[in-house]
């Protein structure tokens, strides 16, 4: 496979949510970038591994949106999670892990494998930039119980863009209260355990009341503070985010 030659343009997102959850030294920045100059494409709604599958090696997703997936028998799906650009996936703590989940390109997806952190004590950044982006998956699947399992729709909304958007922002994706969201209404139903028509009357409902705006592929949030006050939004408290 030949390098890409804007690898440096495509591991942006990845380098920079992996450095605001670790210091990386100048070899470890490197080993991003070089991974990112090998790139695997695919398109969207492509598997990259089957849930019970073998989850091969771990990898970070450079560009576009994958989720987390289970399927049911009848044709219904349910969306566990999200994984954006900089997250870390494939990753099992067990020998010869097995996906717990079909992992699938929700949009078309850039992704490269990820480097392997060194042991000891210098150029450990990776290895804690790592284990940082496992405890934040954790907080986001608790967030995703708690989402599902008590707040309205309207409420589910609006939680979920809020942790799509420091989500973003953490990877240099979003800024002045706007991110891109590229996913499709039913995909967001599928996430968030409504119909493809009740995510369409509450964003009508959102844009009336002039909570975000919604055009061209991109969120605007209207006032962050007030619609985190509306549904109890708990931002990620860990030490190394205090960089950004």
């Amino acid at each position: 496979m030949k390098p890409r030659l804007d690898s440096a343009q495509s591991a942006r997102a990845a380098e920079l949510r992996l450095s605001r959850l670790a210091r990386l030294d100048d070899d470890e920045l490197r080993a991003v970038r070089q991974a990112a100059s090998f790139p695997q494409r695919l398109p969207a709604h492509r598997e990259l591994v089957a849930e019970g599958a073998p989850a091969g090696e771990p990898h970070i997703l450079l560009e576009g949106w994958m989720g987390r997936i289970r399927h049911f028998s009848d044709g219904r799906r349910q969306i566990l999670s999200f994984i954006l650009p900089g997250d870390r996936l494939g990753v099992g703590q067990q020998n010869q892990p097995r996906a717990a989940a079909t992992v699938t390109a929700l949009t078309p997806v850039l992704l490269c494998r990820a480097p392997q952190p060194r042991s000891g004590r210098v150029g450990a950044g990776l290895a804690e930039a790592y284990a940082m982006s496992a405890a934040l998956e954790e907080q986001y699947m608790l967030r995703q119980i708690a989402r599902i399992g008590r707040l309205s729709a309207h409420e589910r909304l609006i939680d979920w863009m809020l942790e799509m958007y420091d989500r973003l922002e953490l990877a240099g994706l979003a800024e002045a209260d706007a991110f891109p969201m590229p996913l499709t209404q039913e995909a967001l139903a599928d996430a968030l355990g409504l119909t493809s028509v009740h995510v369409n009357r509450t964003l009508q409902s959102m844009r009336r009341e002039r909570l975000i705006e919604f055009r061209s592929g991109v969120i605007q949030l209207s006032d962050p503070r007030q619609l985190a006050n509306m549904v109890d939004y708990r931002p990620p408290t860990m030490a190394g985010l205090s960089a950004r």
